[in-house]
This record gives structure tokens, C-alpha cells and sequence, in this order.
């Protein structure tokens, strides 16, 4: 009950905070016609004196009235568009390293400008990292507009570019990128054996688009760098036959996790079955010496009774024209081409749906885990 009254008579803490920001907000408006009145090239040199007066020692906040006023009035004279006070509200707040959450039609992408600028000042870089190829490549070129003018370099990051190409666009004022394109930079630089051959540079700031998206949905998929090992395709096929032939009480679903696992009868009936193929010659099924055999029942499993044709996965034509194993992506509802699980889950599939099995690959670096990992 008093929490209610406080809240009526106060407001919330959210707009507690953004009354606090009401002063900055009322600075960056005054300025307005001040900034109005100077010439493309005055508007330009903000940029130059905005650098000499970091490096005298002052620190960003100091500057971030005029900073954003500059960028207001250089987006005016770019892109016709002219910033409202909760667009320089959410400038601020992901200076701060802070959520900005807006309403569709409040311009988002324009919000970014602000802070994106204002942190690329200090020369360290600025990515600003959003959830495909398209939307880096249309807000590099949209936003540039206004960073070039005012004299910062601006880059975009996408799958085709070389080394050296992704070398410069990280040594950019700013560079835009997808969450992929930059964590698999990342993972292959810590491959790398001298420090001349990385892309990346120190990172200093970054602004996350559709932050949800990236921090919370497509973090669920871990990035992985793969490569080939021994190919082991008759072993697949000859265990995913004796695989089908279990039944119900031989083994154990969990479906929130997305596991299996054999009863003490299906432990019996598999060990029986292997012995009966030759696959399984000398003790039990879970000696060491047998490890292997109890991964690919395990995997052959999983691929029969817990990955669903269609739902999980689609088999069509690939590159060649001859019949692949297809992840869907669960948030899109796409193929995900290109793409396989690790382990020998792929293989496992690939026999169970009777695709030529292509070699397993084996991680050699990546980022984040969950079962099962893609390659």
C-alpha cells in the first residue's frame, strides 16, 4: 500500500531517472540555435576541438552537451532529421552503459548516433552491433552520413571481407557488425600466432541493437570453430540400425533439457545387440575402452527419439544437389545453412534420415555452451 502512494506521488524509479536527465536535456535544446548559426566547416571543427579537449584531460561528460548538440544539428543538415528530447534521452542513457528501451517509430537507429559518437571521440573504436548483415550494412551507410561529415571513419563488417579488409574496419572511428561476425573475429584471433595477424583491436565501447535478441536469444547458440577428424561413417550407420530396433522402456526422455539416457534394460539390450554385430568384442559397454560406443549409441539415440524430422531439422538438396542434414534456426524458423551440431550428432542424423555422412568435425575453439553446440 505504501509502495503505491509512494509511487503516485513520486513516480517510478525509471522515471525518477529520466527526471534527473532533464537538466542535460534542456542544456542540448538551448544550444540549439547556437549550433544552428555555424557553418558546415564550424560544425566540422567540433570534432577537432572535442579530441584536444579529451586529451587536455577532460572526460567525456564534460562534453556531452555540445557533443550531442553537434550531432543533432550535423543529423538536421545530413539526413533532414531533427532529434526530439527522447531521442537525446536515450542518447544518454546508453552512454552510460545502460538498457534504452523505446517504442517502434521513436527512432532508435538515430538515438545511437549520439552516444556512438560521443565514445568514438577518444579514437579507441566504437562498434555498434546489431542482429544481421542487412541492418549493419543499411545503418552503417545511413548513420555514416553523419560521422563522416563530421569527420570520423565509419566501416561495416560482413562475411566476404579478408583479413586485411576486417583489419581497417576495426581500426575505424566506428564499425558496425553482426553478434557473429564479431565473436567469430574474435575466436579466430585467439587462434592466431603473432599479434600482427589479428583483426581486432583493444575493445573500448560498444551499443547493442535489439539487445534482447543478441544477449538473450541468440546467445542460446555458442559460437564454435571446427575442424575435420577421422571419418567414422560405417560406425554411425551400423549403430544407428541397432538403435532403432530399442524400445520405449529402454531409455529416458528429458525434454526440457533435450536429453537421453538408457534404463538398465536398454543398457542390457544395447550391450547385447553390439555383441551380436561384433561392434562390442571384450567387457562392458561402459569400459573405457568402449567410451566410443556408448557416445554414438548415445547420439544415434538422441537423433531418433528426441530430434523430429522437420521440426529440428529439414533434408534437401544441397550445394552439390545431394541430399543434407538442415538445422532450423527455432527463432526464425529458417534453414540454417552451413551450420552442424558437434559430437557426432550431425553424423547421427544423417544416418538415421540415410544422407551421405559427411566427416565429424571437432571444436577447436568457440564461444558459450549448450547442448547441442553448433559448428
Amino acid at each position: 500500500m505504501f509502495g503505491k502512494i509512494a509511487k503516485s506521488l513520486l513516480g517510478s524509479a525509471n522515471e525518477r531517472y529520466i527526471k534527473k536527465l532533464q537538466k542535460e536535456i534542456k542544456a542540448i535544446e538551448e544550444a540549439e540555435a547556437q549550433y544552428e548559426a555555424l557553418s558546415d566547416e564550424d560544425l566540422k571543427q567540433k570534432t577537432i576541438r572535442f579530441r584536444e579537449r579529451l586529451e587536455a584531460q577532460e572526460g567525456l561528460d564534460d562534453i556531452l552537451i555540445e557533443a550531442f548538440a553537434t550531432v543533432r544539428e550535423a543529423a538536421k543538415r545530413t539526413l533532414g532529421l531533427r532529434a526530439f528530447p527522447v531521442q537525446l534521452i536515450g542518447g544518454i542513457v546508453l552512454h552510460k552503459g545502460q538498457i534504452a528501451e523505446m517504442r517502434t517509430g521513436e527512432g532508435k537507429t538515430l538515438v545511437s548516433a549520439f552516444a556512438v559518437y560521443l565514445n568514438a571521440l577518444e579514437g579507441r573504436g566504437v562498434h555498434v552491433v546489431t542482429v544481421n548483415d542487412y541492418l549493419a550494412k543499411r545503418d552503417s551507410e545511413w548513420m555514416g552520413k553523419i560521422y563522416e561529415f563530421l569527420g570520423l571513419s565509419v566501416a561495416c563488417i560482413t562475411h566476404e571481407l579478408s583479413d586485411d579488409e576486417r583489419r581497417a574496419a576495426y581500426q575505424c572511428d566506428i564499425t558496425y557488425a553482426t553478434n557473429n561476425e564479431l565473436g567469430f573475429d574474435y575466436l579466430r584471433d585467439n587462434m592466431k600466432y603473432s599479434l600482427e595477424d589479428m583483426v581486432q583491436r583493444p575493445f573500448n565501447f560498444a551499443i547493442v541493437d535489439e539487445v534482447d535478441s543478441i544477449l538473450i536469444d541468440e546467445a542460446r547458440t555458442p559460437l564454435i570453430i571446427s575442424g575435420p577428424s577421422d571419418d567414422h561413417s560405417s560406425l554411425y550407420n551400423q549403430i544407428d540400425e541397432i538403435v532403432k530396433t530399442l524400445k520405449e522402456d529402454d531409455y529416458e526422455i528429458d525434454q526440457k533439457s533435450r536429453s537421453i539416457q538408457f534404463t538398465e534394460e536398454g543398457n542390457e539390450a544395447l550391450e547385447d545387440k553390439l555383441r551380436k554385430a561384433g561392434l562390442l568384442v571384450e567387457g562392458s559397454l561402459y569400459d573405457t575402452n568402449n567410451i566410443s560406443l556408448i557416445h554414438h549409441a548415445t547420439q544415434a539415440a538422441m537423433a531418433n527419439f528426441v530430434f523430429t524430422k522437420d521440426v529440428d531439422y529439414m533434408v534437401k538438396p544441397g550445394a552439390y544437389g545431394q541430399m543434407e542434414v538442415m538445422i532450423i534456426d527455432p527463432f526464425t524458423g529458417r534453414t540454417m545453412e552451413g551450420r552442424r551440431w558437434s559430437n557426432g550428432l550431425h553424423q547421427a542424423v544423417e544416418a538415421k534420415e540415410n544422407v551421405p555422412i559427411q566427416p565429424e568435425n571437432i571444436s577447436l575453439h568457440y564461444l558459450s555452451k549448450l547442448f547441442p553446440p553448433l559448428s
